[in-house]
């Protein structure tokens, strides 16, 4: 029986929990600073184009490692990011052209915060993995 060493698996969820601390903290402090949907619009746009420029590094440039993608990606951005904030603030909006409205600009901004950490990390790698 072959498998990841149970140490090495403890790290892993050590790892991640680390940076699902951080990232938990930092939504947190936004959602002090910018309360409301906007704020909750800022990490998810935020976490959209870090994970877009980490995941585009691990996957097409091979920059980072395995441990720290589970703890910036997993960890951290999974952490910062929140799905079920964003739902719960739509459906608290007085008005339905409100909830459509922060629907449509969430994932409008989210998808291009992917593709805007996409291509920064194309440029920092020079054109890597086109």
């Amino acid at each position: 029986m072959s498998g990841p060493h149970p140490l090495r698996t403890l790290e892993s969820i050590v790892l991640i929990g680390i940076g699902g601390f951080a990232g938990s903290n930092l939504r947190y402090l936004v959602a002090r600073m910018i309360p409301g949907p906007a704020g909750t619009l800022v990490v998810n746009v935020v976490g959209s184009f870090a994970l877009g420029f980490v995941l585009y590094e691990a996957v097409y440039a091979g920059v980072l490692a395995e441990r720290t993608r589970a703890v910036v990606a997993t960890g951290f951005l999974s952490s910062l990011t929140t799905y079920s904030t964003f739902a719960l603030q739509t459906t608290l909006l007085a008005e339905p052209v409100w909830m459509i409205a922060n629907v449509l600009v969430t994932y409008t901004l989210g998808f291009a915060g992917v593709l805007a950490g996409r291509s920064l990390a194309r440029r920092v790698d020079g054109g890597a993995g086109e």
